[in-house]
C-alpha cells in the first residue's frame, strides 16, 4: 500500500441552475450531469484517459439510470474504460462522493478523480400506487386472460392515482420545512432575521455575478429548441427586500417563520469537480485551487426537533481534530436549505447547553457572517440537491484564492439528520 498522499481541487464547473418546469425540462436526468462533465473536461483539459474514477451525487432517481454517474460519463463522451459510479447521502450525495475520491487518492488506489452531483426536479420519478405494482408484477409471470382479469377486479379508481415524491422524511414523515420550523421552536429564531438573511443571500449572489465571480464556473448549456445556449442561473432575484418578503405568509406553519422565499427552491443543474493527487497535478501541469485537508460525517440525535442541525454538529468535531477554531477559518460555505436552517445552526454553535450536549461542554463559538457564503447561497442560486455540494466545494475553493484567506469549511445539513464539513486549505498560504 502506498503512504497517504495530499488530494488537491483543480478545478470545478457547473450549468446555470435553473427553477424547475423551465428549459431543462426536456432533459433526462444523465444527460444533464453529462453537460457539467463534458464542461470539466473542456475547462481543465486534461486527457481523459488520466481519469481514474468518478462519482456522482443524486437524490432523486429515474430507475431507467440507475447508475446516474455511468450514464452521465458516457453521455460526456469519457470513455468506457473509466469506472463510475453513484452516490446517494440524501443532500449529502454529491459531498460523500468527493470524500470517497479524496480517501482512494490518499491511500493510493487512483491520481485523477471527477466528483459531480446532479438533481433534475423537472424530471421526478413518478410511480404507480403499490397496488397497481404488485398487479403488474403478478400478470407479467402469469400473462392469461383469467389472471389479468383477476387482479383487475382486485383494484379500485384511487390505486389508479399516481405517487408524486413529496419530499417527505420517510422515519418521521414530516417535510423538511416542517422539521426546520420545529427547530425554530426549540432554538427561537426571529422572522425578522429571516427574511434579512434571504435579502443577503439574493444581494450577495447578484453582486457576485455583476463581479464576475462565476465567470468560467458557469458553463453554458445548449438544449435542443433554444438558438442560444443557457448561460446564466435565472434564480436570484433582485427586487428582493425586506418590505416585500414581510408581507409574505409562512408555508409550513401559521406561527413559523418560513416563507416561500425563505426557502431553497427546486431547481434543475449539474456541477462537477476535478481532484487529483499533489504529484498527477504536477506531472500534468495543473495549478490546484486548494488542498483537501479532511472531513466529518455526522448525524443529530433527534430527527424531530434536529433534522436540518447537520453543520452544527459535523464542524466543531472537524475543527477539534484539526486543532483548528471559529477564527482560523476565513472562508465558509454553508447549505442554505432555508434561512431559519442556518440561524438556527449559527446560534446552536454559540450556546453551552448544545455544546453540553454533542461537544462535551465546549462552545465552538460565532461563525462571522462576513465570512459566510459571501457569493450567495442555495436560497438565492437555487439548490439542486446533490449538485450544490460541488457547487458549495468548487466556490470555497475558488473563494481561497480571491480572498487570500487560508482555511475554508464546507457544510451542509441533509434529510434523515444528516451533516458533513469539509475542510480545505488555500495552498498559496502553507505558513
Amino acid at each position: 500500500m502506498k503512504s497517504i498522499r495530499k488530494a488537491v481541487i483543480i478545478d470545478g464547473v457547473r450549468t446555470p441552475f435553473l427553477d424547475s418546469g423551465g428549459a431543462y425540462s426536456q432533459l433526462m436526468t444523465y444527460e444533464l450531469g453529462g453537460k457539467a462533465i463534458a464542461g470539466l473536461m473542456s475547462k481543465t483539459g486534461i486527457d481523459s484517459s488520466r481519469v481514474d474514477m468518478l462519482t456522482m451525487g443524486t437524490v432523486l432517481h429515474e430507475i431507467e439510470t440507475s447508475n446516474v454517474a455511468r450514464e452521465s460519463m458516457l453521455s460526456a463522451g469519457l470513455p468506457a474504460t473509466i469506472p463510475a459510479y453513484t452516490t446517494s447521502m440524501a443532500g449529502l450525495s454529491a459531498s460523500v462522493g468527493f470524500a470517497n475520491l479524496c480517501d482512494m487518492i490518499a491511500l493510493g488506489r487512483i491520481d485523477v478523480g471527477i466528483a459531480a452531483g446532479v438533481e433534475s426536479f423537472s424530471d421526478i420519478p413518478i410511480r404507480y400506487s403499490q397496488k397497481i405494482r404488485r398487479a403488474a408484477m403478478k400478470v407479467r409471470h402469469n400473462s392469461s386472460a383469467k389472471n389479468i382479469f383477476k387482479n383487475l377486479a382486485k383494484l379500485r379508481p384511487s390505486d389508479l392515482k399516481p405517487e408524486v415524491p413529496t419530499g417527505t422524511d420517510f422515519t418521521t414523515r414530516k417535510t423538511m420545512g416542517v422539521c426546520a420550523e420545529q427547530m425554530v421552536q426549540k432554538f427561537k429564531v426571529s422572522r425578522e432575521d429571516c427574511d434579512a438573511f434571504t435579502v443577503r443571500s439574493h444581494k450577495l449572489a447578484i453582486e457576485a455575478m455583476n463581479q464576475g465571480h462565476f465567470d468560467g464556473t458557469i458553463i453554458p448549456v445548449q438544449v435542443p429548441g433554444f438558438q442560444q445556449p443557457i448561460t446564466q442561473d435565472n434564480t436570484p432575484r433582485e427586487d428582493s427586500n425586506i418590505q416585500k418578503l414581510s408581507t409574505m405568509r409562512t408555508i409550513f406553519s401559521k406561527s413559523g417563520v418560513i416563507t416561500a422565499a425563505g426557502s431553497s427552491r427546486f431547481t434543475d443543474g449539474s456541477a462537477a469537480l476535478l481532484v487529483t493527487s499533489q504529484e498527477a497535478a504536477q506531472e500534468m501541469g495543473l495549478q490546484p485551487l486548494a488542498e483537501v485537508v479532511d472531513y466529518q460525517l455526522a448525524a443529530v440525535k433527534d430527527l424531530e426537533t434536529e433534522m436540518l442541525l447537520g453543520p452544527a454538529v459535523s464542524i466543531p468535531e472537524l475543527l477539534a481534530r484539526n486543532k483548528l477554531s471559529m477564527a482560523d477559518i476565513g472562508v465558509w460555505e454553508l447549505h442554505e436549505a432555508f434561512a431559519a436552517q442556518i440561524l438556527v445552526n449559527l446560534a446552536c454553535m454559540q450556546r453551552g447547553e448544545f455544546a453540553e450536549e454533542y461537544y462535551g461542554g465546549v462552545v465552538p463559538g460565532e461563525l462571522p457572517l462576513a465570512k459566510l457564503n459571501t457569493w450567495g447561497g442555495s436560497l438565492s442560486l437555487g439548490n439542486p440537491f446533490a449538485a450544490t455540494g460541488i457547487r458549495l466545494l468548487t466556490t470555497a475553493a475558488k473563494r481561497l484564492k480571491a480572498e487570500k484567506a487560508k482555511y475554508a469549511v464546507v457544510s451542509s445539513c441533509a434529510g434523515g439528520g444528516l451533516g458533513a464539513a469539509i475542510l480545505i486549505k488555500n495552498m498559496e498560504k502553507n505558513t
